[in-house]
């Protein structure tokens, strides 16, 4: 089969999933759904249901394709913003914001985006200065850097869950992941935030492709690499940043989802990026669903569950990156 064929495939087969998903995920909860729709079920589907189903869609497309920045950007299919960090410096920003009842705006917007944008960027400086040798990255030195990072972070935030336990269900969120508090307020908030950075990620892929090549190919192809990165990591922590202060910190999507597409299309970022989002999208939509299901009427936090789903698959990873060292 033809690329062109194989990538309209797989993109027609993620859009009908994606489709399937959301109807699932809007029937399911404790108060059923019969047409015509009475004024209660049209305010749980309107005001309840809707909004958390395209939250996670957004939400785990902006980590999908956040994992496909790191990815091409460090040259490990091994990065991603849960794993680097980034996830627990934006959770730890947008938890300072929440429990300081921070009031500030910028240009708009609100205080718990741009702390968790600012978490977000430190976190991942620290980690991408740390794995720096010379101008070279060290791809082995800068994930163990963020998973140390990841650590500092996330002993940071439960540290102010010790000292403000009178707000303890508003610092576990951030901790866990989840969509339990979502709303239409939070789709519009990030929304502008996503769509930016959707564009810049589109922009970046012949330079991802140069990169492939490795450092120095690639700046004797025209590119600057060090301000490259730069404008990388500025565009992934905006894309984490507005993830993580609307469902705190949820890992590994932006791992496995783009793991998934490389082995269906290949490295070619042109499409591995759009592809990577909505199988993100679809990925977390499906773990939502799941999480408010499994042992329902309990709801598990959809963080918990990526864990538990995206942490044998970082094994088998590290187990297949070791074998081809070999």
């Amino acid at each position: 089969m033809r690329f062109k064929s194989k990538y309209r495939l797989l993109m027609v087969g993620l859009s009908l999933g994606l489709v399937v998903a959301a109807v699932v995920a809007l029937c399911l909860g404790p108060v059923q759904l019969k047409f015509p729709l009475e004024p209660l079920q049209r305010k749980v589907l309107l005001d309840l249901r809707l909004p958390r189903v395209i939250l996670a869609v957004m939400v785990g497309a902006a980590l999908a394709v956040t994992g496909v920045l790191f990815q091409g950007l460090f040259r490990n299919p091994l990065a991603d913003p849960y794993v680097l960090g980034t996830s627990s410096g934006a959770a730890l920003g947008a938890t300072i914001a929440v429990l300081s009842n921070a009031s500030l705006h910028l240009g708009g917007l609100s205080a718990r985006p741009l702390c968790a944008f600012a978490g977000a960027i430190l976190a991942t400086a620290l980690v991408y200065g740390l794995g720096r040798m010379g101008n070279r990255s060290a791809p082995t030195i800068m994930l163990l850097a963020g998973i140390a990072v990841s650590a500092f972070f996330s002993a940071l935030t439960s540290l102010l869950l010790y000292f403000r336990q009178e707000e303890m269900a508003k610092i576990v969120f951030w901790m866990m992941g989840g969509f339990s508090y979502a709303r239409w307020a939070e789709v519009k908030m990030i929304l502008p935030y996503l769509l930016v950075a959707f564009l810049l990620s589109r922009s970046f892929a012949r330079q991802l492709n140069l990169l492939l090549l490795g450092e120095d190919k690639a700046h004797q192809l025209g590119l600057e690499v060090a301000v490259f990165q730069r404008r990388v990591v500025f565009t992934a922590s905006i894309l984490v940043a507005a993830a993580v202060s609307v469902s705190g910190s949820i890992g590994f999507i932006g791992m496995v989802a783009p793991h998934l597409v490389r082995l269906f299309i290949g490295p070619d970022h042109r499409y591995l990026i759009p592809a990577s989002a909505l199988a993100g999208g679809l990925l977390l939509l499906v773990a939502d669903s799941l999480a408010r299901t499994v042992l329902s009427p309990v709801e598990l936090p959809v963080g918990v569950l990526t864990s538990l789903i995206g942490g044998p698959f970082f094994l088998y990873l590290l187990k297949k990156s070791r074998r081809a060292l070999h």
